[in-house]
């Protein structure tokens, strides 16, 4: 496939207010989401300034700028803003340069006030919470097969640790109306300010039945965090293809977490904003030769839908130590044709310019 690919949009970046996520979250996984408030400003209310100078000041937001894009950004005081407001575009990139860096020696020393046996507790919660809003299951909306499963916990099989990212609880699930058709989720499960907060769930092996009894078979593609064969995979020049993932991943959780988890996009050629769906990340990742930025492609389904697939395209910096998504752009979109749903591209680059990211 060859493709050229157009000129940037302007970045899209900040971050939600990361206390808001396990409910919102919860709410998302079950399909039935509720407004447990809005957070008041991007980078959790502290001031943008501070930011820029490299200090985290926590402020009230009652001095606030409002971006182009409808973004809110919060100021201790008018002196601070007026000083931020001399150049808005650089002071802003120093702001979520230093944020995202700071946020990566934050989790890995957050870790450590947290056990496995923390994280069980914590993720058993939040599966009790679910479950009891949904007739004593645990409801998850699988985006591949378009099914609302109704599950009942089983086991924690094990808890991955990933230093600096998080933890990772493996549990078994069986269906509520048969139970030999098991399921195994995985939970994404962070540390922020002194608290665990849910990240994401996903379905990483579901039934499939072979000579009449049901058989466990592994979800494609894996989630980013089987990849690293190392608990402990450190910080090294080369970047790998699961940490570009993982950026995208937490860039749509970010984003869901702050539109009552739903992942909207703006189509630049339509000026449609559209509901999405998250699905999966494609592999491989691929690292542009220009300008040294990631590459990856994902598909989102339109909320709504069983069948409108669209292919959103993620561009990643490697900045200060953290990698963070600064573009995001509709890569295909779907097309009825002969009473079918398929994908139509949008724009192409020739694979020449980039290389495979390991």
């Amino acid at each position: 496939m060859t493709r050229s690919m157009p000129p940037l949009a302007p970045p899209r970046s900040g971050r939600c207010s990361k206390a808001l996520r396990l409910g919102l979250l919860v709410a998302s996984i079950a399909c039935s989401v509720s407004a447990f408030g809005a957070p008041a400003g991007e980078f959790d209310g502290q001031c943008t300034e501070g930011l820029a100078e490299g200090n985290h000041i926590p402020t009230d937001c009652s001095v606030t700028w409002l971006d182009k894009d409808g973004k809110t950004y919060c100021f201790a005081d008018a002196a601070a803003k007026a000083k931020f407001l001399k150049d808005a575009t650089v002071n802003l990139e120093k702001a979520r340069e230093f944020l995202a860096t700071s946020e990566v020696a934050s989790t890995q020393a957050e870790m450590a006030d947290f056990t496995g046996d923390d994280v069980k507790k914590f993720t058993r919660d939040v599966i009790d919470e679910a479950a009891k809003a949904n007739g004593g299951a645990f409801p998850y909306n699988d985006a591949v097969t378009n099914q609302k499963l109704d599950l009942v916990f089983d086991e924690f099989k094990f808890v991955r640790h990933l230093e600096g990212y998080g933890f990772f609880p493996d549990v078994g699930f069986h269906a509520k109306e048969d139970p030999e058709k098991k399921y195994v989720l995985d939970f994404w499960v962070k540390p922020r300010h002194g608290k665990l907060v849910l990240m994401e769930t996903l379905l990483y092996r579901a039934p499939r039945k072979e000579d009449g009894k049901w058989t466990l078979i592994s979800r494609s593609p894996t989630p980013w965090w089987w990849i690293p064969s190392s608990e402990h995979p450190g910080d090294t020049e080369v970047r790998r293809g699961w940490q570009v993932m993982s950026a995208i991943n937490e860039d749509v959780v970010d984003v869901k977490a702050a539109a009552k988890g739903v992942f909207h996009v703006k189509d630049n050629v339509t000026g449609e904003t559209i509901p999405l769906e998250f699905v999966n990340v494609h592999q491989p990742v691929r690292k542009l030769k220009a300008d040294g930025k990631y590459f990856a492609c994902t598909d989102f389904k339109k909320v709504g839908t069983t069948d409108q697939f669209y292919d959103i395209d993620f561009w990643v910096d490697d900045k200060g130590g953290k990698m963070s998504v600064k573009d995001v752009r509709v890569h295909k979109v779907p097309v009825l044709q002969d009473g079918h749903w398929v994908q139509e591209s949008r724009y192409s680059f020739e694979d020449k310019d980039s290389v495979l990211v390991p």
